[in-house]
């Protein structure tokens, strides 16, 4: 069945868990697999999509363009997939695909970054002391 955006269908490669391919990680709880399926399909989708949603708002925010050529884009912007759309993608642990308290400078949860830079495995992160 197809909604007013039509369907899409794009591949989602297979997720390996994180965990199996770290031995040392095995005792890290992770993030439903669907959960991070889900989000890697809409990274994909963004990265598709990226190029004629950037050109469609470049005609939207142009002045100069009669209005009939900016709502006609306003039209086309609004048939493209929802998930193609950045706003929507969230960032992720890179281990445990935690979704909150993510640092974007390391990939990872506030624990996991906390618990490796305790362990001296980040360069340059020392324990705050004063």
């Amino acid at each position: 069945m197809q909604g007013a955006a039509g369907s899409v269908q794009v591949p989602v490669p297979q997720l390996t868990c994180v965990v199996e391919r770290i031995p040392k990680l095995r005792a890290i709880e992770v993030a439903k697999l669907a959960l991070i399926n889900r989000d890697l399909k809409r990274e994909m989708l963004v990265k598709k999509f990226a190029r004629k949603r950037a050109e469609l708002q470049a005609i939207i925010d142009d002045q100069s363009k009669s209005e009939e050529e900016r709502y006609q884009a306003r039209l086309k912007l609004q048939q493209l997939p929802r998930n193609s759309n950045p706003t929507r993608l969230r960032n992720r642990c890179l281990l445990t695909g935690r979704p909150r308290g993510t640092f974007r400078k390391f990939g990872l949860a506030r624990n996991k970054l906390r618990d490796i830079a305790m362990r001296g495995e980040v360069p340059g992160i020392t324990k705050a002391s004063w």
